[in-house]
């Protein structure tokens, strides 16, 4: 049986490093027998602002967008830290698509997890060294990303980071887009 896998590339721009990983990891997923989609968040329609808190009717792309997650068994998220996060976008995505009642509920004051039984995988790049990342910014994405919003709603999470990749060369970026091609593999059974 074919794994589901769903890609959520959370670079706005259609060229950047991060569509790259995100390709080169869809490529040999599907290559290794998994059912991959991408999703490219700066190319799908929906205002990622919160305005009416979680009464804002969903765009008909974030209810396609739920409708794959939904599909998936493993979601892979593809991220630049910007500040010390994500970008605006995607937390937008966050905001308006993983609503109560789809992605969570309460029990008492206690949060149930309704997207359970799923796994994940972020993939993040920054150009700061990863010293700094483990330093000053405290593993940011795996609090943020990772208990605060994937592990919160039920995706078991593992973490990737690519760091100094401004400072890095095309065999360094080569290297890395081998390491998640590998990734892809393991991860399509």
């Amino acid at each position: 049986m074919q794994r589901r896998i769903l890609i959520i590339i959370g670079h706005p721009a259609k060229t950047s490093f991060n569509r790259a990983l995100a390709t080169r990891y869809a490529e040999a997923a599907s290559a290794a027998g998994a059912d991959v989609r991408v999703l490219h968040l700066g190319e799908i329609d929906f205002d990622p602002i919160l305005r009416q808190g979680y009464d804002q009717p969903l765009e008909p792309d974030l209810r396609e967008a739920q409708k794959l997650i939904e599909w998936c068994e493993h979601l892979v998220v593809v991220t630049p830290l910007w500040w010390g996060t994500v970008p605006a976008i995607l937390k937008g995505f966050f905001d308006r698509a993983f609503l109560p009642k789809w992605a969570f509920t309460y029990k008492g004051k206690m949060p149930v997890k309704l997207l359970g039984g799923r796994t994940a995988q972020a993939i993040g790049t920054m150009d700061s060294p990863s010293w700094w990342y483990r330093v000053v910014q405290r593993k940011s994405l795996e609090r943020t990303l990772g208990t605060g919003t994937l592990r919160f709603v039920g995706f078991k999470t593992k973490f990737k980071l690519f760091a100094s990749v401004r400072d890095s060369d095309e065999a360094r970026r080569n290297r890395w887009l081998g390491e998640v091609a590998a990734l892809g593999t393991r991860q399509a059974g």
